[in-house]
């Protein structure tokens, strides 16, 4: 994985538990969710890039 992937994957991490804390602080269930969303897509992203990095070292 090229080390722009991971800023982008761990941006987008960072942007919705900014997201979610923020729905939280403001009881904003909309934010919450989108935040929660954010980080689960970066999360699969970052699995998707850990599967490509395995079958690349083999």
């Amino acid at each position: 994985m090229g080390i722009q992937d991971k800023i982008e994957n761990t941006a987008d991490k960072v942007t919705g538990k900014a997201k979610e804390v923020a729905g939280d602080a403001g009881d904003n269930e909309r934010l919450q969710a989108e935040g929660k969303g954010q980080q689960s897509q970066a999360d699969i992203k970052q699995a998707g890039e850990n599967v490509k990095d395995a079958f690349r070292d083999k």
